[in-house]
């Protein structure tokens, strides 16, 4: 695994560093060894935040984790990711195409899925054109933290979501 590690308001130190490697490298058993990890660590008063992201053949698994202590949040979010990657492994790997970014042992190995993804309701709506700022309002009128719309500039479906401070957030589309 490959590992890219900044620090935002923080200095990054070899020991920080060498956690990282050690607890995040334990999850080496999943991946191939090319396999890219990206960490970012921040603090903000006494919040000591790590966020891991390892993108893999179309998908992202990332966690992020918060505690008082830089190595605590690196424990556990070690913990989350193995989780997850156990309980969607059948879903982040289809059989019928190559594992890509994974190993052969984890793509044999069957784990049991705890709560199967089940979608109970769905829902049609008209989309029309409107522009990002009016798609915000909409959504605010709906009392909804997030909102799926038809951008009139780029014209394709976009997501306006809210975030913390009251401040807004667009998700556009890459093709």
């Amino acid at each position: 695994m490959h590992f890219t590690i900044v620090g935002k308001n923080i200095d990054v130190t070899e020991g920080l560093k060498a956690a990282v490697e050690e607890k995040i490298g334990k999850l080496e058993r999943y991946f191939a060894s090319e396999t890219e990890v990206h960490v970012t660590m921040s603090v903000e008063k006494d919040r000591q935040k790590i966020e891991v992201t390892i993108p893999v053949k179309g998908n992202i698994i990332r966690s992020e984790q918060v505690s008082n202590d830089m190595y605590v949040s690196i424990d556990l979010v070690e913990e989350i990711i193995e989780r997850q990657l156990k309980k969607y492994k059948n879903k982040l790997v289809d059989k019928h195409h190559n594992g890509g970014s994974f190993k052969e042992e984890f793509l044999e190995k069957d784990f049991v899925d705890e709560e199967e993804i089940k979608i109970i309701r769905t829902k049609h709506f008209g989309m029309k054109p409107m522009y990002p700022e009016d798609a915000c309002v909409q959504m605010e009128l709906l009392g909804h933290n997030f909102f799926v719309f038809y951008n009139a500039q780029t014209e394709a479906v976009n997501v306006v979501y809210k975030r913390k401070g009251n401040t807004y957030g667009l998700i556009e589309p890459e093709y």
